[in-house]
């Protein structure tokens, strides 16, 4: 793939060498060395609509306050994943990560706000949600690095809750419905002691630093 790209003129480079040093750590060694107006922050499960990235940077160019861009996500089959956010208390990850399908229904409402299913939609753009996924940040490179990319302190998880936090300090963030894109996976990495062990240290890290919040 990058020969390709490179015989196409596109200038690219893929770092090695540094171990798995997490999931922030890994993307702040490319944020220290991008120099491009816009910078991606993409996960491999994750397709782009051919015009995405062209609606992206429309966007950014027409509304110059604006700092991160959050996309529509869709399932494979098409419907919308709702991966925008507001602040969340310790009960509404409990419900959202831990249990099991059929006892979700019981917190339906509470999870329907969480996941700001009264204002995530196919055509309107959101202004300011709190927090938006990971899988995919489209930010302006002088915001990213204003923030000094993703806190190290995470290993995994909760980094990009952290950082859409703190980019509501310099700048505006939007849901772009414009900006589609297919999302493949999505929490297929959580499995196991040792990831929930890491899911609830990164859960302490982060309520420590911007607030409890219980139900």
């Amino acid at each position: 793939m990058i020969d390709s790209l490179r015989e196409h003129g596109i200038d690219c480079r893929v770092l090695t060498g540094h171990g798995n040093v997490g999931y922030g750590r890994g993307h702040n060694l490319a944020i220290r060395q991008t120099t491009g107006r816009f910078h991606l922050i993409l996960n491999p499960d994750i397709d782009l609509d051919v015009h995405a990235l062209a609606n992206g940077c429309e966007f950014f160019d027409t509304n110059p306050d604006t700092g991160l861009v959050a996309p529509w996500i869709g399932h494979d089959a098409g419907d919308q994943q709702y991966l925008c956010r507001r602040y969340p208390s310790v009960l509404d990850l409990l419900v959202r990560g831990f249990l099991p399908v059929r006892m979700r229904r019981w917190f339906a409402g509470r999870l329907a706000r969480y996941e700001m299913r009264d204002l995530i939609n196919d055509h309107d753009v959101v202004w300011d949600p709190p927090i938006i996924s990971g899988c995919f940040m489209l930010f302006r490179t002088d915001v990213l690095k204003k923030l000094g990319g993703f806190d190290p302190r995470y290993f995994l998880y909760f980094e990009d809750y952290d950082l859409s936090v703190r980019a509501h300090d310099v700048a505006r963030v939007a849901y772009v419905p414009s900006v589609r894109v297919i999302h493949h996976g999505g929490g297929a990495s959580r499995k196991g002691f040792a990831h929930i062990r890491m899911f609830a240290a990164s859960a302490c890290k982060f309520y420590n630093r911007f607030g409890w919040r219980l139900w």
